[in-house]
């Protein structure tokens, strides 16, 4: 449990891939204004996270609602349920397929409406590109998160931290922010897509330049200076120019 703000939290899990190389995964904890709680993403805690946030959160019965960000981060859904069976579950319209069985609401997290009722966050959909594509590993598009007060970005997946796993982190440097390496079979398969897409990278660029800390989920929490995070992502949309214009090559 990692407090990166007065009233944000970020939790750092574990997600093997054929039980052989742990990627990681995240969860965050927003403080809203009444002094209750949101979960963003899902993940089943335990040891002294858990215990830190269930003591935060009056065993869970604080927290209001589990928003789900990423159509293809599903595995640990009924275990942030089971964590706080009350709050209200979002998730993106795939969630609601997988699984099927947990008490999701009929509104969906890309859904500005659904967006609206969180006046703690701002979320961004990434333009021009498919939230979820006919291939499962395709993982480049998802619902960025910024806390307001803080302006600290939560997200999985579309921005990615590169980061040496376990001890080789405390001796080999985080890369900087970059684009999903999957962006290029994300991208909508229609004229001005990829142009869309770097309008809304840009966008995002000034619009959260303030941004202290980036959740990113499988990596890090990266710490950024006072104009980071600008740089940062226009320099990963410098580094998808060839992706972007082979796009344009084909689509128009």
């Amino acid at each position: 449990m990692n407090q990166l703000n007065e009233n944000f939290w970020n939790f750092r899990g574990s997600f093997e891939i054929a039980r052989v190389i742990d990627v990681g995964t995240q969860m965050s904890l927003v403080r809203r204004s009444s002094g209750r709680f949101l979960l963003l993403d899902s993940y089943g805690l335990d040891g002294k996270d858990l215990d830190a946030l269930l003591a935060l959160t009056d065993g869970g019965a604080a927290i209001d609602a589990i928003i789900n960000v990423h159509p293809f981060h599903t595995l640990h859904c009924r275990a942030a349920h089971l964590l706080a069976p009350q709050a209200r579950l979002f998730g993106t319209a795939r969630h609601r397929e997988q699984p099927p069985e947990l008490p999701w609401e009929s509104e969906i997290v890309e859904s500005p409406a659904t967006q609206a009722q969180f006046e703690e966050l701002d979320f961004s959909v990434p333009a021009g590109l498919d939230l979820v594509t006919r291939d499962d590993r395709v993982h480049a598009a998802s619902v960025l998160v910024p806390h307001r007060e803080s302006g600290i970005v939560h997200v999985d997946d579309t921005l990615m931290v590169l980061a040496a796993p376990g001890l080789l982190s405390t001796v080999l440097p985080q890369s900087r922010l970059r684009f999903h390496p999957m962006l290029a079979k994300a991208l909508q398969a229609r004229p001005g897509a990829a142009d869309e897409f770097a309008s809304w990278a840009r966008d995002l660029a000034n619009r959260w330049a303030g941004t202290p800390f980036v959740c990113a989920a499988h990596s890090a929490v990266r710490r950024l200076g006072p104009n980071g995070w600008r740089e940062e992502t226009e320099r990963a949309l410098a580094d998808v120019v060839k992706t972007l214009d082979h796009h344009r090559a084909r689509h128009g």
